[in-house]
């Protein structure tokens, strides 16, 4: 069974740093771009940043210059600097997998970054 394993997260101050990373776990063929989304409290989830797998990158206006995607192998990681409050939000990690001969999305459990001010 494939599953998408997320570490990192919790509080900073503003201007701080965190890193998160997402490990997939399982059988699988390849993996299409794996990236993070994010969901704050009352709004809807968006676009973080995504590797896809020729190494291309995109991030969202609002953490551009700030926030850095890279992706060893089966794992993301997401190193987020100069951090705000508005980037408080619940981070997801998201793959498109190929196993076998399907490819789906798979999405992880989701972990809190809670940054004041």
């Amino acid at each position: 069974q494939v599953q998408l394993v997320e570490l990192g997260g919790g509080s900073a101050q503003a201007g701080g740093s965190l890193r998160l990373s997402c490990a997939v776990s399982g059988k699988i063929a390849s993996i299409h771009y794996m990236g993070w989304y994010r969901q704050a409290p009352g709004k809807q989830r968006e676009l973080v940043a995504i590797n896809a797998s020729g190494g291309s990158t995109n991030y969202a206006d609002s953490v551009k210059g700030r926030f850095t995607i890279s992706r060893d192998k089966n794992t993301v990681y997401l190193q987020m600097n100069s951090l705000k409050p508005e980037d408080t939000a619940v981070y997801y990690c998201n793959a498109f997998i190929i196993t076998d001969l399907r490819g789906m999305d798979y999405w992880g459990k989701g972990t809190l970054v809670t940054v004041s001010s």
